[in-house]
């Protein structure tokens, strides 16, 4: 089964990423198979995910179903079996040249492979795509004829790259769809109605070679769920308590320009947020992160689920598209990762300078890095 227009992934309900609060295994197992019961068949998983603890939950979620009536994409790229994991930056990727050559790629992809299918208890991904790839998971041929061989040992039916976990990685997206464009079937890039910058620079380069995509944060950290609202406590562990003093504020403000839209569909405001992500060229599927909210109020994550199943087939006009992304407009509100006119210096895992592979990728595609790629909103003093 190919991916289908709604998604969900291991990473909600907070157990593994830190978002709100961490559901307890048996209902995170529960929602798992409730998102099922309620249409949502396509289900992603990472293996880095709790160390390999999330596959497992999704393997026992989805045990009796036919195999052939969900769509299952799994994630490899962190090397947690032998790499040794840094703190908050998580384990190293396995391109990382202190854990492996070039040579032991193809044999790395086949065991993390192998390994994430027997956790979730079936023979083969629909998809497998590499998960938050470093400069080489874009660029090396040895990476990506090593994830051809899944194919060709019929592990995997097709084959995606989904960048990470941070925004940014536009020039290093549109690199890889050039020089491997024929293998993509899918990219994972980050959209919503308040981050139009900077996923629409890869549309143009996904319709050119054919690659679908499925974005994620279709959320914007959950405000879209409508119960995030000015004032909301965030626990300290919660990813989003980094976000920068007033974006709960701001984002709200935004979106009440957006709600007419809405009302007139009558959608419900995460459905119009999935609708105008679909409504770009190659988008066919939507994945937002369901979030159990802390605290009174908090709608309970199987009423998300329901929202995001009960996605209607209703199409967004141009105009209608357009007005969204005015209002939502975000260009150069954040420093993005991959490659980056700002970084200089050694390469890191997820940040990197732009060499002149990539400055040539950006004026093949019209981007200029010192206009569209550089953070504008400076912090106040």
């Amino acid at each position: 089964m190919d991916l289908t227009r709604t998604a969900y992934g291991t990473w909600n309900g907070g157990r593994f990423m830190h978002f709100g609060e961490p559901l307890s295994e048996e209902r995170f197992i529960s929602v798992l198979r409730h998102a099922y019961d309620s249409g949502i068949r396509t289900f992603m998983t990472s293996d880095v995910y709790g160390n390999g603890a999330a596959d497992t939950m999704l393997g026992r979620a989805l045990e009796g179903l036919p195999r052939d009536s969900y769509c299952l994409v799994g994630m490899i790229g962190h090397d947690f079996y032998k790499g040794e994991r840094a703190g908050s930056k998580g384990f190293p990727r396995f391109t990382d040249a202190a854990l492996h050559k070039p040579g032991d790629y193809a044999g790395y992809i086949e065991m993390a492979t192998t390994k994430e299918l027997e956790r979730c208890g079936v023979d083969h991904f629909d998809c497998l795509m590499l998960h938050n790839p470093d400069y080489t998971g874009f660029s090396s041929d040895a990476v990506w004829k090593g994830m051809e061989r899944m194919k060709e040992q019929k592990l995997a039916h097709r084959l995606g790259v989904a960048p990470g976990p941070a925004n940014g990685f536009s020039l290093d997206l549109l690199l890889c769809f050039e020089r491997f464009g024929a293998l993509l079937d899918w990219s994972m890039v980050i959209l919503n109605p308040l981050e139009p910058w900077p996923g629409r620079l890869c549309l143009d380069g996904a319709e050119k070679y054919g690659v679908n995509l499925i974005t994620r944060v279709v959320d914007h950290g959950g405000l879209f769920h409508g119960d995030v609202k000015p004032g909301h406590q965030f626990a300290t562990y919660d990813h989003r308590s980094y976000r920068p003093a007033g974006w709960v504020e701001g984002g709200l403000a935004k979106m009440e320009r957006m709600e007419s839209v809405a009302k007139a569909h009558g959608l419900t405001l995460l459905q119009l947020a999935c609708l105008w992500n679909l409504a770009h060229k190659r988008v066919k599927s939507v994945i937002p992160t369901l979030i159990q909210e802390i605290g009174e109020g908090a709608r309970p994550i199987e009423l998300k689920v329901d929202d995001l199943a009960s996605l209607p087939e209703v199409e967004l006009s141009a105009e209608e598209v357009e007005l969204i992304a005015v209002a939502g407009n975000n260009k150069g509100c954040m420093e993005l990762k991959g490659g980056s006119p700002s970084h200089q210096g050694e390469s890191l895992p997820d940040r990197w300078q732009l060499n002149a592979e990539l400055l040539d990728v950006a004026k093949r595609w019209g981007v200029e890095p010192s206009r569209d790629l550089v953070c504008t909103h400076k912090p106040a003093a």
